[in-house]
């Protein structure tokens, strides 16, 4: 019983290299379930793209190559006993919570998101205090929102590096969610500063085309309306077969936004019968349209960035 993703290699391998190689100052990204392929997956290849990658948390250090420097992205109340990663700092009470920890730290610039980092007006104060610490600033950085139009988001760089002019702030700027045109013109524009772009779902999901999820069918009964099934015993609305599939809500699957069933076979939607449950879940494909047999695979429509898989199959 397993959910897979598959990856036309070859293909999916030149889509990455070449992004890395049109993106002077790339940082990869690896984080959360490395974004369906594993983290020691795409750790191995970060490796051979940039001197930095990204990680999530303190907790997502492990399977980092020691060839390069980890960068944690979400600021810590805990600091970890290495001095290796560079931390992410974005107000004094950041700043504190590392008393005692000596080594590199990112200022986080806080964006129109709201998440986390310093205001135009906090800027100094929390540069100040990071140097008062101990602490090594090597950049500042910037986390844009995916809404908008990429003009606004280059507007909005625009207007924090106008703040960091102003309070003679010349570190690195680290910037995501800015297509690679953007991000070249911005580097023209501003010659005299360093500029880093992370790059995650774009640089490892850039183009879906090479890549499939499917899950296992694993048992098929024949059920008719008014029959009752699965853990909340439904009543089956018409005849068909009940297809039961190795993929649930263990792995991450849901129903789609829409509350439509994320399974497709022979290019039909197979709806649930009730929400996915742990490892599996239970579809029904009436009568007159085309059903799966044990051993066949189901289409699996989700997300990778929330999707835990069994097993990648490189093809």
């Amino acid at each position: 019983m397993t959910l897979r993703l598959t990856v036309q290699r070859a293909a999916w391998e030149l889509h990455v290299r070449s992004l890395a190689e049109a993106v002077d100052g790339l940082v990869p990204v690896v984080k959360g379930n490395g974004y369906g392929f594993g983290r020691p997956t795409l750790h191995a290849i970060a490796s051979t793209l940039s001197d930095f990658v990204c990680v999530g948390t303190v907790h997502e250090l492990d399977a980092v190559a020691a060839s390069v420097t980890p960068v944690v992205l979400t600021p810590t109340l805990t600091a970890p006993s290495s001095t290796a990663p560079v931390l992410t700092v974005g107000s004094g009470g950041d700043v504190t919570a590392l008393s005692g920890w000596r080594g590199r730290v990112i200022v986080k610039l806080q964006s129109s998101m709201r998440r986390y980092g310093a205001t135009p007006n906090e800027i100094q104060a929390v540069v100040t205090a990071a140097r008062a610490a101990g602490l090594e600033i090597i950049g500042c950085s910037l986390h844009l929102p995916l809404a908008g139009t990429e003009a606004e988001r280059v507007a909005e760089v625009e207007n924090w590096i106008d703040h960091l002019d102003a309070h003679d702030t010349q570190h690195p700027l680290w910037l995501s969610h800015l297509d690679a045109q953007s991000y070249s013109a911005l580097r023209d524009r501003h010659r005299d500063r360093q500029f880093r772009l992370r790059l995650g779902t774009r640089l490892w999901h850039g183009d879906k085309s090479f890549l499939h999820v499917h899950a296992d069918v694993l048992a098929v009964h024949e059920i008719h309306a008014g029959d009752r099934a699965g853990y909340q015993l439904i009543d089956v609305p018409c005849d068909g077969h009940l297809v039961v599939v190795g993929a649930g809500s263990a792995h991450g699957i849901a129903a789609l936004p829409d509350g439509a069933s994320p399974f497709h076979f022979s290019r039909t939607r197979l709806t649930m019968l009730e929400p996915p449950h742990m490892h599996t879940s239970m579809l029904l494909a009436p009568s007159g349209t085309p059903c799966p047999a044990v051993g066949d695979q189901v289409d699996v429509q989700r997300p990778l960035i929330s999707t835990l898989i069994d097993e990648v199959e490189w093809v």
